[in-house]
């Protein structure tokens, strides 16, 4: 949602936080700033949009020698994007700074009680509130303070506070959004996500909910919102820092769009078996009467998520023949959901940090279900509070954009359908021996896809001032057609629109014109024919349509002109071949459209507030 960083050690401390906001820009931007303390004051440069914008600023007229700071990017939820709305915010006498990522749903009745005694605002923001609550608090102990502050919040935050009378520390705290504390030699950090620290140092504690820290050059001490001590063990992050630079690439989506044949090698790993038919899942944390005690799943997740999920409904329900419903995780967490110890609820989020997400898991377990989380983020809040795990493995997603994380999903829930469909006597060894084949083969599959693009921007650049489009889909790869549709609206902010092809006729078709371009997902499957029945309705109607069609597939060229061919493969698997081309077509629409492909407008990575 939003990016936090803090330092404290020998290095400039503006260098340090804006190196690592330009890494945690994919968490908002819309605004940004830093706060350092100097010489017993503290000097602060914020500025709206672009963190080019901040850098000025920082080139003009902001110190080096200040080895002690705070700093915030921002995706905005309370007030409009301004210089004024920027974190960090101060007290009355700006003798504090806080970045706080989250919503406190009280601020309002804070505001009115602090305005009565005196307190003077400056910004439209609840992350106010805090500096002002902390000061009303404050009498020399900082950590006191803000323990006492936050007593009073109701809501969500991860905060990081400095005070200029305290030149030796800063404290933080998180519940519900996330916060890391990394650890170095006579320097230590504070960020919302590790990819903002990494060039710095490996070593990482993950706070959980209702814990923080106060962080000094020399040592770091952790406590909980009741201020008792906490013994925390760091772990060693293994990921490269060089992952989340671009390689080479014109923007971070191009370049994860083409990791997605590694993507897939590194979520399959070492988890098959081809020669025995066996699926390993280490971390899954079922047992076997967990498994065949279910008797329905549900599916929870946001967004991409999703879209995801609604693919898992089509494997789970053909492999393991266990129903399935897919649930948006908004949705499920408000609706007193029909679910029990029979029922495994399987949430999935790239981030691990999804707030209706995290909540939904919450509800569930409440309600005695078993929750199985299929997730990126190592060590994010999801990985802490369901019963086990599929790791996807996809590695840093910077794009907002996701593209191979949603790969890696599909590819795990392959893998979790193998495994249970196995284990409950639906597949036999053989079937599962010849997906593994299938599965390995698919990177070079997409490898082939991936070396010739030109086609598709061909494409993107014949329909780049199209103003709506309408994707089709039937059976597994209706949600490959959601998924598209969703890809094209959020970076090249043309409306379009998903629906099931054999749905189309009751409402869509009165929409068909030579304006409207139609992209259809046209793989073989059970009911090929019939959506090609619904093209040629669309053929009819002198509509446009753009097939993804499989190689092999002349007879699809009778229904359109424009074919773009992807390899066969097995039914169960084109979901994940076919969207690939998807995402390169919305790609190529942005970037033709001289959009800002990797931070497209109102959106940010990780949203970790409802």
């Amino acid at each position: 949602m939003c990016g936090i960083i803090g330092y404290i050690g020998d290095k400039p401390a503006n260098e340090v936080i804006f190196d690592g906001l330009t890494r945690l820009e994919y968490r908002g931007y819309d605004s940004a700033g830093i706060a350092v303390l100097e010489e017993g004051r503290i000097i602060l440069a914020k500025d709206m949009g672009k963190l080019r914008n901040l850098r000025e600023i920082l080139v003009t007229n902001f110190p080096s020698r200040s080895s002690q700071g705070i700093g915030h990017t921002r995706w905005a939820t309370h007030g409009r994007p301004s210089s004024f709305n920027a974190h960090p915010h101060g007290d009355c006498r700006g003798d504090l700074m806080v970045a706080h990522n989250g919503i406190i749903e009280n601020y309002m009745k804070l505001k009115q009680a602090l305005v009565a005694a005196g307190h003077r605002f400056q910004s439209e923001t609840d992350t106010e509130v805090l500096a002002h609550l902390i000061e009303s608090h404050y009498h020399g102990d900082l950590e006191a303070a803000v323990l006492k502050a936050l007593s009073e919040v109701e809501g969500a935050f991860a905060i990081a506070v400095l005070h200029r009378a305290h030149p030796d520390q800063l404290v933080c705290f998180r519940k519900e959004s996330p916060l890391i504390v990394g650890l170095g030699t006579g320097e230590n950090f504070i960020a919302s996500d590790v990819t903002a620290i990494l060039q710095h140092t490996r070593q990482v504690v993950y706070l959980e909910n209702g814990e923080g820290a106060v962080i000094r050059r020399d040592g770091v001490r952790f406590l909980d919102l009741r201020g008792q001590p906490l013994e925390k063990k760091p772990v060693v992050v293994d990921w490269n820092p060089v992952a989340a630079e671009k390689g080479g690439f014109s923007h971070f989506m191009l370049k994860e769009i083409h990791e997605q044949p590694q993507v897939i090698r590194n979520t399959i790993g070492g988890r098959t078996s081809e020669e025995e038919g066996k699926i390993y899942l280490t971390e899954l944390g079922l047992s076997g009467p967990d498994i065949f005690r279910t008797q329905r799943i549900v599916m929870v997740a946001c967004g991409t998520a999703y879209y995801a999920g609604c693919v898992g409904k089509y494997l789970i329900e053909q492999m393991v023949r266990v129903p399935v419903e897919c649930d948006l995780a908004s949705e499920f967490r408000y609706r007193q959901p029909l679910v029990d110890q029979n029922t495994l609820v399987v949430a999935i989020s790239q981030s691990g940090e999804t707030a209706d997400t995290l909540a939904a898991v919450r509800e569930a377990r409440s309600r005695g279900a078993k929750v199985l989380g299929i997730v990126n983020a190592k060590e994010s809040s999801l990985t802490r509070e369901v019963d086990g795990l599929v790791y996807i493995h996809a590695g840093p997603e910077i794009g907002v954009a996701s593209t191979k994380a949603y790969i890696a999903m599909l590819t795990a829930q392959v893998l979790l359908a193998l495994l249970l469909g196995k284990i409950r006597g639906v597949l036999h060894t053989s079937f599962v021996q010849e997906t593994i084949r299938d599965l390995k083969v698919l990177p070079q599959l997409i490898e082939r896809l991936l070396a010739n693009p030109e086609p598709i921007r061909a494409l993107a650049e014949k329909f780049k001032d199209a103003h709506n489009f309408l994707y089709l889909g039937r059976g597994i790869n209706f949600p490959t057609a959601m998924e598209g549709a969703l890809k094209l609206k959020e970076i090249s902010y043309i409306h379009a629109e998903a629906y099931a092809a054999g749905e189309m006729k009751h409402g869509p078709i009165a929409l068909i014109d030579k304006d409207l371009p139609v992209m259809a997902i046209a793989t073989n499957h059970d009911v090929y024919d019939k959506l090609v029945s619904n093209l040629k309705e669309v053929q009819a109607r002198s509509g446009t349509v753009i097939a993804i069609a499989s190689e092999k597939n002349a007879e699809i060229r009778q229904v359109t002109e424009h074919v773009i061919e992807i390899p066969d493969c097995p039914e169960i698997l084109t979901p994940i071949l076919s969207v690939i081309p998807l995402q390169l077509f919305a790609y190529y629409m942005a970037d033709l459209r001289g959009l800002d492909v990797d931070q497209p407008r109102n959106l940010a990575k990780s949203v970790t507030v409802e």
